[in-house]
């Protein structure tokens, strides 16, 4: 099962081309986004639902299709649809709601025999000012998973993962100790985790790397502050849920996030699609 780069861009280009930018003060620009999710998960043979919250006397909305929803055991796999501000988020976060959506057609045409549950999530609210919230979408996903006493086998967050370059030194590093382990060269795509769910991010880093077309890395963090938690794993962790995020290394490689630089002729989609080839095989192998 191979991911379908046009698609891939098809998506990319909705979401970059949106008017006014996706950010949480657009909620016409929101409700667009969150419609066309829906509508290509129905595609795809899905029943999305929306889960639907209030902020400042504005409504949001998550957008969850389920595959194998008979399943009491599920894996979350979700990406967030707002940008921070004024600009296209091509990156952050289109990038990764293509690759949610692709994953998603890979399952449903392929239709594997899974002995769980995969439900795909769709995410407002995660930029600023909300992000670390209690009003962030993931935030609100994961409790209503805790309060169901739902059987969590864990949560894969796909966060900006379009951005690569294959010219050296162009990774930026945060500290030398990292500068020793990781590659130098902005190839690859990391698995970014915390300690505490180890076997979780060995087992998905595992299942990615096996025969991968691009360079899968892994770091697993002493605890979910810092960059370990810049995205919406931080939200499951809070209920005590296994969560890690698929990224690029974003803003330490990127020099457009958050900015209005970040384009769609910035990424790079032939390796993009690695990335959700790879990842299919994570989400579809989980047990």
């Amino acid at each position: 099962m191979e991911a379908d780069k046009k698609r891939v861009y098809g998506d990319v280009h909705f979401l970059t081309s949106l008017r006014p930018y996706r950010n949480f003060r657009n909620t016409v620009s929101l409700d667009k986004t969150a419609e066309y999710i829906a509508e290509e998960f129905k595609k795809i043979g899905a029943a999305p639902q929306f889960q639907k919250w209030e902020v400042e006397s504005r409504v949001y909305k998550n957008v969850i299709a389920s595959y194998n929803q008979e399943k009491f055991r599920r894996l979350v796999v979700g990406a967030h649809y707002d940008v921070a501000g004024d600009q296209p988020g091509a990156d952050d976060n289109a990038s990764a709601v293509a690759g949610l959506l692709e994953v998603a057609r890979m399952v449903f045409k392929a239709r594997p025999q899974l002995d769980y549950r995969i439900d795909f999530v769709a995410y407002c609210l995660e930029e600023p000012p909300f992000f670390a919230t209690n009003s962030m979408g993931s935030y609100i996903h994961a409790k209503s998973l805790h309060d169901q006493k739902a059987d969590v086998i864990g949560m894969i967050c796909f966060e900006m993962i379009g951005y690569f370059s294959d010219e050296p030194n162009s990774q930026a590093l945060s500290s030398p100790e990292l500068a020793k382990i990781y590659p130098h060269t902005a190839n690859f795509i990391i698995v970014v985790g915390i300690q505490q769910y180890a076997e979780f991010n060995t087992r998905v880093h595992g299942l990615m790397s096996k025969d991968a077309g691009i360079d899968v890395q892994v770091i697993q963090f002493p605890s979910g502050s810092g960059l370990a938690g810049l995205s919406d794993q931080r939200s499951y962790w809070r209920f005590n849920y296994p969560a890690l995020m698929i990224n690029d290394t974003s803003f330490i490689r990127n020099p457009h996030y958050h900015k209005n630089s970040d384009t769609i002729d910035t990424l790079d989609f032939d390796k993009m699609t690695e990335v959700i080839n790879c990842s299919y095989k994570a989400v579809t192998n989980m047990v």
